[in-house]
């Protein structure tokens, strides 16, 4: 199964100090929310992206995207989650163009095939689990259950899924994205899955045609004592955003901040770090923080690295 990096999450402060939030007390004059104001400024000051931030087709979040809830039991999660797939319809060739619809305009680029798109989507197979059918319900054969997919066998420590996810059927339709212009709602080929109560979306925008999220310009060093960074962003609606933050297994007062301009919004967070001996384990602790006005189109900036911050995986 893939795994995911752990980056640090960001506070999320509003203009010139510390907003209130929905998990925590306002920040108080304490040297971290200070150290967090200068430093946001800092990585503010710093966010210059290109053109195509704002004229292009830059997503933030992955390719792969749920349209609902799809009902996961414990073995097609894990199969999701590996992108273990199997097809029982055709896929074709066709490539076709498409449109992305932005708050601020439309943009036509060109798509992937619903073929090359499935080849996205199969990430391979399972191994073969001794004594378990591939699907509820089936009779174990004596022989492997699948074949190879095109990265071969994968295998994981934790692997509890013995089954395949099976493609019933394909349209073309559009989901929403959160992009750097906002949420767009994007061309993708949704596949039919007879496991899963919910299509699954591939997002069908060209590789070509894809922009990619700047890197990061502020040279701000390590971050001073008790602020930690963002993962990523879990959920948007309007002004309220709930940021993962990166924090230690032993680490009390988590707190969320925020820095907001009308341009940009900069997130972190305040914690105590435990006195005495702590294991060394990074630990994602969601928090949730109300922005003076909506989010809309500005980025989320990691207070740590000045990066804007993604959608994390659905």
């Amino acid at each position: 199964m893939r795994r995911q990096a752990l980056l640090l999450v960001l506070p999320l402060l509003l203009g010139a100090g510390c907003a209130a939030t929905d998990t925590g007390p306002a920040s108080d004059p304490a040297q971290p929310a200070e150290a967090f104001d200068r430093r946001a400024a800092q990585v503010a000051e710093a966010w210059q992206p290109g053109p195509e931030w704002r004229t292009g087709y830059v997503p933030l979040e992955g390719p792969t995207v749920l349209t609902g809830d799809p009902r996961f039991t414990p073995d097609t999660e894990a199969a999701f989650r590996a992108g273990w797939y199997r097809t029982q319809v055709p896929m074709y060739p066709t490539r076709v163009g498409g449109e992305i619809r932005f708050p601020d305009g439309r943009l036509t680029l060109p798509l992937v095939s619903a073929a090359e798109a499935y080849r996205q989507l199969d990430q391979g197979d399972p191994l073969p689990c001794p004594g378990r059918p591939k699907r509820p319900g089936l009779p174990t054969p004596g022989g492997p259950t699948v074949e190879p997919g095109p990265d071969g066998w994968t295998t994981s420590s934790t692997q509890t899924a013995c089954l395949s996810l099976t493609v019933t059927g394909v349209t073309l339709g559009a989901v929403p994205v959160r992009t750097s212009r906002g949420e767009a709602q994007v061309p993708a080929w949704l596949f039919d899955v007879e496991e899963l109560a919910t299509p699954v979306a591939q997002l069908a925008v060209a590789p070509t045609a894809v922009g990619r999220v700047p890197e990061p310009t502020a040279s701000t060093g390590p971050l001073p004592a008790g602020l930690v960074a963002a993962q990523n962003l879990a959920a948007v609606d309007g002004a309220r955003v709930t940021v993962r933050l990166g924090v230690g297994a032993c680490d009390t007062g988590i707190t969320p901040l925020v820095w907001e301009r009308p341009d940009v919004v900069v997130v972190g967070g305040r914690v105590t770090r435990a006195a005495g001996e702590c294991i060394d384990v990074l630990k994602v602790e969601p928090v949730t923080v109300t922005l003076a006005t909506p989010l809309g189109a500005r980025p989320v900036l990691d207070v740590s690295t000045g990066a804007p911050l993604s959608m994390a995986p659905r």
